[in-house]
């Protein structure tokens, strides 16, 4: 048996598997950012004895949700989470556990995941870029996850859209669209998304979906907006990378086919004609699941 972690901003998941990527046994909690990476490790440490109880574990992968040094397992720092940085959580896990720990950036894993058990099989490389509170990518190559020179890693989200500094996270992670559609209630207060969302303060993406099968312009606009700039960025990894495959993940992803076709359409647009048709573009399939399942395949 091994054990998968995902340690997020939001979000903290066990699981218990095996070597296919199978899950046996969960728990999913969420996190206290309040508290701190200390509130964390004392639910990974309370959550623990349940899932050990299945039997001895021979290994244990994490995706953590932040840079990190994969070769030792050290915490370079979390940008949502205070509390981690430097922290030896490879080493701590190790004492909990009594197995070897392998540890790496979330979006990674979850890279891993999509491209040995979800969208991504039977393709390489692969590049997958998550679409959540922020935006982070991974590429494998080989079934391996490609890492670069240290501290290198394939940080979609910082890539500039401009000479000014704005980046693909400012203008692409689910909290910029969230934002978007919050100043929708001062400028275009009669839209269908501006109204779906109401005055709720977080999350309002989850309505961009419906809003645009419905015909709604302010949200065909702010899609298509979106999906041209994360083709823009996503352009740079077709020029340097040549993927076959790449996959959005990530709970803005779940705004579906929409979201795809508006990503492969543009993505087309800013490719040199020489790389045409391009690479494929696909939803992640895992779901939630992308994360912990990577963490299996990592350990």
């Amino acid at each position: 048996m091994l054990l998968g972690i995902e340690i997020g901003g939001t979000k903290l998941q066990l699981v218990r598997g095996d070597t296919t990527g199978r899950i046996h046994a969960r728990r999913k909690l969420a996190v206290d950012r309040a508290r701190g990476a200390a509130g964390i490790r004392q639910q990974i440490e309370q959550a623990l004895p349940e899932l050990l109880r299945g039997g001895r574990v021979r290994k244990v992968g994490v995706g953590f949700g932040g840079p990190v040094d994969w070769q030792t397992g050290r915490i370079c720092r979390s940008h949502q989470v205070e509390g981690w940085s430097e922290f030896d959580l490879g080493g701590w896990l190790r004492q909990l556990t009594g197995a070897p720990v392998a540890v790496d950036n979330d979006a990674n894993v979850a890279a891993l995941g999509e491209t040995l058990c979800g969208a991504g099989a039977g393709h390489n490389p692969v590049f997958y870029v998550t679409l959540g509170s922020g935006v982070g990518g991974g590429l494998v190559v080989d079934g391996r996850i490609y890492h670069g020179a240290r501290p290198g890693e394939a940080e979609i989200g910082h890539v500039r859209l401009d000479r000014r500094g704005t980046i693909v996270e400012a203008r692409c992670s689910g909290w910029a669209v969230d934002a978007r559609i919050r100043e929708l209630r001062v400028t275009e207060p009669e839209s269908l998304l501006a109204r779906r969302a109401g005055a709720t303060a977080g999350g309002e993406a989850r309505h961009l979906a419906a809003a645009w099968q419905a015909g709604d312009p302010a949200a065909r606009r702010l899609l298509r907006e979106t999906a041209e700039d994360l083709a823009f960025g996503l352009s740079h990894v077709v020029h340097l990378f040549h993927p076959e495959l790449i996959i959005l993940g990530g709970g803005l992803a779940g705004v579906g086919e929409p979201l795809r076709a508006a990503v492969a359409e543009a993505l087309g647009a800013y490719t040199m004609a020489a790389f045409a048709p391009g690479p494929r573009l696909a939803l992640a399939a895992l779901g939630e699941d992308a994360v912990p399942v990577g963490a299996l395949k990592l350990a």
